[in-house]
């Protein structure tokens, strides 16, 4: 357990060049891979961190809310330290994820329709002596694990991109890129945020100037389903030079099958999002109308990844959005 305290959790993930993205954007672009980290998704980089901080401090059992991706970093992290976790999901969760968790040893405790009910049930469990609650998304050591990924970025490529796409849910990787980005002195390289409609909470939020509350979760894009934003992505788009795009489910969805034969690699319609950005032309849209550089050097777009998606679940959304 000593070790594990000191040993990141994460991966240096790769950083490829895609040939058909690119031919699509007109660009070079590069493709972040967070799907091949140990748990899945980019989420293991944050609360790797974090969970790594609370053990040193004392904690005995961990406990994480999740529509599953931040759930199996913390189930990983808990097994990695020798410490018992249990995982408070949405009740839509799919077995696959369900199975995974119990996979990595952790109990498994199902509550309400959306991620803000999971997470209140984890509050309540963390007021047991020892517990301690992982944030999916809002606390600075989930940030500053994040942030991680621009620090390869920069020894990867050496000078900025011209941009970079990432998916927005809670707001944890939108936190840590804009950390990491202003930590190297890239402050000035654009992020595109994008969302799901239906699960637009940071949009809403930039638009009302204030965290906006959404009534319900009804994109598809269930891991981008957090009805409210961190506090802390308001203040990124004060510090940086974010372009929050929304996009159609059905686009999303699209991305994902249009990247399954591009790269060879399925990933949630999450990540489809931010894939959506190139895949829709957006960015060329964004140029034309001058919110974006008309020669960009390069585009990084951040695979998220994610763990609730199959090819039966892939074709299942097809079908239900009418593209099957």
């Amino acid at each position: 357990m000593e070790g594990a305290q000191s040993e990141r959790f994460h991966i240096v993930s790769p950083l490829l060049q895609s040939w058909a993205l690119s031919q699509v954007a007109g660009t070079t672009v590069f493709l972040k891979c967070e799907n091949v980290q140990p748990s899945g998704s980019f989420k293991i980089r944050g609360i790797g961190h974090f969970c790594q901080e609370m053990a040193r401090k004392g904690c005995r059992h961990l406990v994480c809310s999740s529509g599953g991706n931040a759930g199996i970093a913390a189930a990983y992290s808990a097994r990695r330290l020798g410490l018992p976790a249990t995982i408070v999901l949405p009740e839509a969760t799919s077995q696959q994820v369900v199975r995974r968790l119990h996979g990595e040893g952790a109990e498994v405790q199902l509550a309400g329709k959306v991620w803000d009910d999971a997470s209140l049930r984890a509050q309540e469990l963390a007021q047991r002596d020892g517990w301690v609650n992982v944030p999916p998304a809002d606390h600075p050591l989930i940030w500053e694990g994040h942030a991680s990924l621009v620090r390869e970025l920069q020894a990867t490529l050496g000078a900025p991109p011209g941009a970079v796409v990432l998916a927005v849910g809670g707001g944890g990787l939108l936190a840590g890129v804009a950390a990491g980005l202003m930590e190297v002195g890239w402050q000035h390289v654009p992020i595109i945020a994008m969302e799901t409609h239906g699960a637009h909470s940071f949009h809403s939020a930039l638009e009302a100037g204030r965290l906006v509350t959404l009534p319900d979760i009804t994109s598809v894009a269930k891991s981008l389903g957090a009805k409210t934003v961190i506090a802390q992505a308001l203040v990124c788009a004060r510090q940086c030079q974010i372009l929050s795009q929304v996009v159609e489910d059905a686009e999303a969805v699209s991305a994902v099958q249009r990247f399954l034969d591009d790269e060879r690699m399925l990933v949630e319609p999450a990540c489809g999002a931010a894939l959506a950005a190139i895949y829709t032309g957006l960015l060329g849209r964004l140029q034309a109308e001058g919110r974006l550089c008309p020669s960009l050097a390069s585009i990084v777009v951040i695979v998220c990844g994610g763990n609730n998606i199959d090819s039966r679940q892939l074709q299942a959304l097809q079908t239900q959005l009418g593209q099957s």
